[in-house]
C-alpha cells in the first residue's frame, strides 16, 4: 500500500527520512512531497540578540526552522567564532526548551542541550516551561515563524512567564507543490493514506488532493503528526484516521499501519 507524505525529504547527508524507513517496516510504500518553502528573515537581528544572554532566560524552539536561522548566521567566520568561544557556554548555563526530536537534535548540533523534547506539541511544552520557571524571572527568547500558533505564548502570559518572540522566517507554498501533486496521482494513483505535517500544509494541500482524488477520495485514510494539524483537518471537514502519538516516525508509522487494518464487519 501506498503512502503520501507531505513534507521535506530529510537532509541527505544524515542518511535515509527516517518516516519512509519506519513505514518501508510495515511494507508500506513512502513518497514525500515537499509543501512548504521558507525564506529567512531577521539574522542579524536574531544573532543581536543570541550576542547577549545575560538579557533573557533561555531559549524555546517549537521548529527546526529556527534552528536553521541559528546556523545560517553560524556560516559568517566571527559569528561561529563569537559563538564557539563564549556564547555557547553562556547559553548552556540556561535552558534550552525544545519540542520533538528532530528539533532537538539540531540543538544539540549547535551544541546546546535540549530540554523538554518528549512533551511532543506547543500545549505540553508550555505546562513543562511552567513548572519550570518562575513568573516574572527574566524573558525567554523564542526564535519562530510568522505563523507560529499563538498556544505556547499565551499560556505562558497567563502564567506571567515572559517570553520574546522574534519572526525569523516567513512560510509559503512550495513551487512546486501543484506539479508534484498532479505527477504523483497520475503515475501512482490514489495513496491508501495521506500525512499532513502541519496546519499549513492543510492550507496549501487538501483542495488539490481531494480535486486529484475525485469520488475516491472516501477511500484514503488521513493521517496527522499531531494534534495541532488534526484540529487543522478537522476544521476542513475532513474526518482524521489517525493522529501519531508523539511527532515521531515510530509513532506515525505505527498508526498508520493500525489505521490501514481492515475493520470488521
Amino acid at each position: 500500500m501506498k503512502v503520501l507524505l507531505l513534507k521535506d525529504p530529510k537532509d541527505k547527508d544524515s542518511g535515509p527520512d527516517p518516516y519512509i524507513k519506519e513505514l518501508g517496516s510495515y511494507n508500506l510504500e513512502a513518497t514525500l512531497i515537499p509543501v512548504l518553502s521558507f525564506e529567512f528573515t531577521s539574522l542579524d537581528s536574531l544573532f543581536e540578540k543570541l550576542s547577549h544572554p545575560e538579557c533573557y532566560g533561555g531559549l524555546v524552539f517549537t521548529s527546526p526552522r529556527a534552528l536553521e536561522a541559528i546556523k545560517i548566521c553560524l556560516k559568517e567566520k566571527s559569528k561561529k567564532e563569537a559563538w564557539s568561544k563564549s556564547l555557547k557556554q553562556m547559553w548552556n548555563i540556561k535552558p534550552t526548551y525544545v519540542v520533538g526530536k528532530a528539533t532537538a537534535s539540531l540543538v544539540e548540533e549547535i551544541g546546546l542541550v535540549p530540554q523538554g523534547e518528549m512533551a511532543g506539541n506547543a500545549e505540553k511544552l508550555a505546562e513543562y516551561i511552567c513548572s519550570r520557571e518562575k513568573p516574572n524571572s527574566s524573558a525567554l527568547l523564542f526564535p519562530c515563524g510568522a505563523l507560529k500558533r499563538e498556544v505556547l505564548p499565551t499560556v505562558l502570559r497567563e502564567k506571567g512567564i515572559p517570553l520574546e518572540s522574534l519572526t525569523v522566517y516567513q512560510t509559503a507554498q512550495h513551487p512546486d507543490l501543484q506539479g508534484s501533486l498532479s505527477s504523483y496521482f497520475s503515475q501512482q494513483g490514489i495513496p491508501a493514506s495521506v500525512v499532513f505535517f502541519s496546519p499549513s500544509g492543510v492550507k496549501f494541500c487538501l483542495q488539490h488532493i481531494q480535486k486529484l482524488s475525485g469520488d475516491l477520495i472516501n477511500q484514503v485514510k488521513f493521517a496527522a503528526i499531531g494534534p495541532s494539524t488534526a484540529e487543522a483537518l478537522r476544521g476542513a471537514g475532513v474526518a482524521v484516521s489517525c493522529t501519531a502519538g508523539s511527532p515521531t516516525a515510530q509513532d506515525l508509522a505505527a498508526a498508520i499501519h493500525t489505521a490501514l487494518q481492515p475493520q470488521p464487519c
